[in-house]
This record gives C-alpha cells, sequence and structure tokens, in this order.
C-alpha cells in the first residue's frame, strides 16, 4: 500500500495556496436531510483548522451510505457540508459532483484557507472498486 501522508509528515508552512486532496470518514447518520451525529465531523476540525490556517486550499472526499455506485439523493453529502460549516464557522463549498467538471469549477474558485466538501465518492462504482481511472479522475 502506498504511505499516505498524514498533517505531521507535512510542512505547514509549504501548503498557501496549493490544494490539499483529504479523504475523510464523513459516513455518519442522516434523517430527513440532517445529521445526526457528527462525531466523525468533529474529529477532522483540528486537521481542517490546521490546514486553513496553513493557507491550504482544502478538497474533502467521503462516501456516505450505499448508493450502488449511482447519484441518490438519499446519500448526497449536502447536508454534512452544511454541519461541517457550522462547526467550523466558516463556509464549506459543496461540488455536485466528486469528479469531473464539477469539481474542478469548485477547486478552482477555492480561496486559500477554503474548503470544498465533493460529492459522494460512491455516486461512481470505481469507488469500492479501488478503479485506478477514478483515481486518476480525483488526483486531477
Amino acid at each position: 500500500m502506498t504511505h499516505l501522508l498524514t498533517l505531521e509528515d507535512l510542512d505547514l508552512g509549504t501548503l498557501a495556496g496549493r490544494r490539499v486532496f483529504v479523504r475523510v470518514d464523513y459516513n455518519v447518520p442522516m434523517k430527513d436531510g440532517q445529521v445526526m451525529d457528527a462525531t466523525r465531523l468533529d474529529e477532522s476540525l483540528p486537521t481542517l483548522r490546521a490546514l486553513m490556517a496553513a493557507g491550504a486550499r482544502i478538497l474533502l472526499a467521503s462516501h456516505c451510505g450505499r448508493p450502488k455506485g449511482e447519484p441518490n439523493p438519499k446519500y448526497t453529502l449536502r447536508p454534512v457540508a452544511a454541519k461541517l460549516a457550522e462547526l467550523l464557522g466558516s463556509p464549506v463549498a459543496f461540488a455536485e459532483d466528486c469528479v469531473g467538471e464539477p469539481a474542478e469549477r469548485a477547486a478552482a474558485a477555492l480561496a486559500n484557507g477554503g474548503v470544498c466538501l465533493l460529492e459522494n465518492l460512491r455516486y461512481h462504482a470505481g469507488e469500492e472498486k479501488n478503479d485506478p481511472a477514478l483515481a486518476g479522475r480525483l488526483a486531477a
């Protein structure tokens, strides 16, 4: 397995203006479009705040539920972005897809210290299959 960088591996002083892709676990319980337990979001806040303070342009990627490789409004991460913005006390942009034009547009619009949550990775069948093509699209 490839070594994944942690916050401790990074020189935060070099991140200003750089895009930082962070895989988070925001597979949280939701009901009627509301996050019911924000524990996983709370646990990510120290990392996000450190990256924001360093001026990184943060792209967050997560899965939620099991939408079987197709978009399903039941599993959208939009309510998670809203809850995360509330917890951070700072806006969190939301990209309608985790790859392609919506993700590229959202990434380009991020200011230094900005945060964007990408739509559910599992809307793409390749997420559960560790598809290199999907990984390449995410890296772009």
